[in-house]
């Protein structure tokens, strides 16, 4: 569908071209004088001239549309992604973002102690923001829902749709991953991040990578959960920095730990800390 488009754009433009060749003489004439077209920006010449004009291709509803599919309206999307992120959130407040996996059940020890995080988070006057979904996610804005805080979900579009979790109070479901993260960092303080896979390890790299540049600053990162992340630390320790692919001072930018209280103090703390 969209290759027989993409033909007859072709086919229309050649034709074009071909009238212009025969009304003007010459094939120098021709090479001298082809027609230009400007669209805002871009100008198209020879070739690439393009028959009609970007009003007339708004305004007519025949033809391909194969444009919904191309790189300029992707633009467009993108940009209203962050349009709409950037007016939903720009009033939330101080927030942390908490992570974790979408796969802890409502029954375990971790969701509830997700639940005591966003409640303590809520009651320390942060606003919490999570992935939206089901599992840590979930219990982070179940517990911020319950004390009376702002519970945010910032959902992303998946083949596997989950939709926002009942305790969202503000949500904004997005196409590209990238916007997603922007407002994750933009409007948090800090990162909690609760056990996780694949999604909650990318975050979390990410998260220190933008505090390691200097791309934001005074931005503590938390791992909830000795257990489960000081295997990763020591690796960190063992490895990257032992070999010099990081520095000793970067272990720093990383907090362990198992209580809730010392989560949201060091939240607090780092996050109040002068520039």
């Amino acid at each position: 569908m969209q290759g027989s488009g993409r033909r007859a754009g072709i086919e229309i433009e050649e034709e074009a071209a071909a009238e212009y060749a025969r009304a003007s003489g010459s094939p120098s004439e021709v090479e001298e004088q082809w027609p230009e077209r400007r669209l805002g920006p871009v100008v198209r010449r020879r070739g690439q001239v393009q028959p009609s004009t970007t009003d007339q291709r708004l305004l007519d509803s025949r033809g391909p549309t194969d444009w919904l599919h191309e790189d300029p309206w992707r633009v467009m999307r993108i940009q209203s992604e962050f349009v709409e992120g950037f007016g939903a959130l720009a009033e939330v407040g101080r927030a942390v973002s908490v992570f974790g996996s979408a796969r802890i059940a409502r029954e375990s020890p971790e969701y509830e102690q997700g639940v005591r995080l966003g409640r303590a988070l809520a009651e320390a006057g942060f606003a919490v923001i999570t992935g939206g979904g089901p599992g840590a996610m979930e219990a982070a804005n179940k517990g911020a829902c319950e004390a009376g805080g702002v519970s945010v979900g910032l959902g992303i579009e998946l083949p596997f749709e989950q939709g926002l979790n009942p305790y969202v109070d503000i949500g904004v479901n997005f196409r590209y991953f990238f916007v997603r993260k922007t407002m994750f960092v933009k409007y948090a303080q800090g990162f909690v991040v609760m056990p996780g896979g694949f999604g909650t390890l990318d975050e979390l790299f990410e998260a220190l990578t933008l505090v390691q540049t200097r791309k934001v600053t005074r931005f503590p990162i938390v791992l909830f959960g000795n257990g489960y992340w000081t295997g990763l630390v020591d690796w960190i320790r063992r490895t990257l920095v032992q070999e010099g692919k990081a520095s000793p001072v970067d272990l720093e930018l990383l907090h362990l730990t198992d209580d809730v209280d010392e989560a949201v103090e060091l939240v607090t703390k780092e996050s109040e800390s002068p520039l």
